[in-house]
């Protein structure tokens, strides 16, 4: 996982600055476009300088955004305000849908009157300097997202390797309107505008993902595990959940599995520790849960070998966790919870009832199963 080392003030900063500057460029590029295009009547420039005007809109969103982002949490939201950039990529990718349709119906038009207006040079050298302006923005957008793990700079980044081909595309129509009877023009704002369109679309699509809980990065999950595990006494761990309300923004609880030998005011002060180095080196509160082992009881240990390769035999992707026994005079049950992940096409009635058939098999056990999607 990449830890966040940024202060809130300084991430704001970064991302204003970032904002600021798509704004200024993005504004240069759309009023130099559009003139071109409104005089020389070439809809495909015209669309591209649209295209940049929607992309400086999108940066005083963002602008907005980082500031609304960094107000600090209140009664009315005590996780803070960070999902506000996740709306805020919403919306800019609702504005540039809309765009696109317009431009796209204009380019049709265009198309359809097959029109072929002469082609300027100024045209060309407009579309040259914003390609390579567009690179740039694709790199800084790139760098500074990914130091302040912003997912409105991310799409920023990926909008500008966007213009970077649309504007290539918008050239490659004009040199074939040049030597060639097409409404090419056409066709390169038709691009144009396909391009804008599926933009939005991923935009939208990695927003609403976030907001309704998207899984957490599997990098950022094996960190966790790393950091847990070299804790003191931590013999292993299970039911790991995190939650994030923003970028730079986490929860997570998990049980930590501990010698039941150990006295519970020992467990309980090494898992504080384990707690205490998440929040001072992560940007992740993290709680954890104590749960007992009993290691010295050899019936116990060796069913739970038992068990665990009849697990490994149904699938070797399943998990075994909180096993232990109660023995009665007759019949002895045998307790555990199954992890199996969520893209196993099996239902969890099904695994269930291949465990306890399993179980049945191995002695006079009566199993008590948990089924559970990773």
């Amino acid at each position: 996982m990449s830890e966040i080392t940024q202060t809130a003030p300084v991430r704001e900063r970064s991302g204003k600055i970032a904002s600021a500057v798509g704004i200024v460029l993005n504004f240069l590029l759309a009023a130099s476009k559009m003139a071109v295009g409104f005089f020389t009547g070439l809809v495909s420039v015209f669309a591209d300088g649209v295209n940049n005007l929607s992309d400086c809109g999108s940066s005083v969103i963002s602008l907005v955004s980082f500031r609304i982002a960094s107000k600090p949490a209140d009664k009315e939201h005590p996780y803070g305000h960070q999902r506000a950039e996740y709306v805020a990529a919403m919306v800019i990718s609702l504005i540039v849908f809309l765009l696109a349709f317009e431009l796209l119906r204009k380019s049709v038009s265009k198309i359809v009157q097959g029109s072929l207006p002469a082609v300027a040079p100024a045209a060309v050298a407009v579309l040259c300097v914003s390609f390579f302006v567009k690179g740039g923005m694709f790199f800084y957008y790139r760098s500074v997202g990914k130091k302040i793990r912003s997912d409105v700079l991310k799409a920023a980044a990926v909008d500008s390797a966007c213009d970077c081909l649309a504007t290539a595309a918008v050239l490659i129509g004009l040199a074939v309107a040049e030597f060639a009877s097409l409404p090419a023009d056409g066709y390169a704002g038709a691009l144009v505008a396909l391009f804008i369109g599926w933009q939005g679309v991923g935009i939208f699509r990695e927003a609403t993902s976030k907001l309704l809980g998207q899984a957490p990065d599997p990098e950022m999950i094996a960190d966790i595990r790393r950091r847990v595990l070299a804790g003191e006494g931590v013999l292993g761990l299970h039911d790991l959940h995190v939650y994030s309300y923003g970028p730079d923004k986490f929860f997570a609880s998990v049980h930590i599995e501990m010698d039941a030998k150990v006295p519970v005011l020992v467990a309980h002060e090494r898992i504080d520790e384990i707690e205490r180095r998440f929040a001072e080196e992560t940007n992740i509160l993290l709680t954890g849960h104590l749960d007992p082992i009993v290691t010295d009881d050899e019936t116990a240990n060796r069913l739970r070998e038992q068990v665990r390769a009849a697990l490994e035999a149904l699938d070797a992707s399943f998990g075994l966790h909180d096993f232990r026994i109660v023995r009665g005079e007759k019949i002895t049950k045998v307790i555990f919870d199954v992890t199996v992940p969520f893209d196993c096409p099996r239902q969890n009635g099904e695994v269930l009832e291949e465990i306890n058939r399993k179980v049945r098999q191995m002695g006079a056990y009566d199993p008590v199963v948990t089924v559970e999607r990773e």
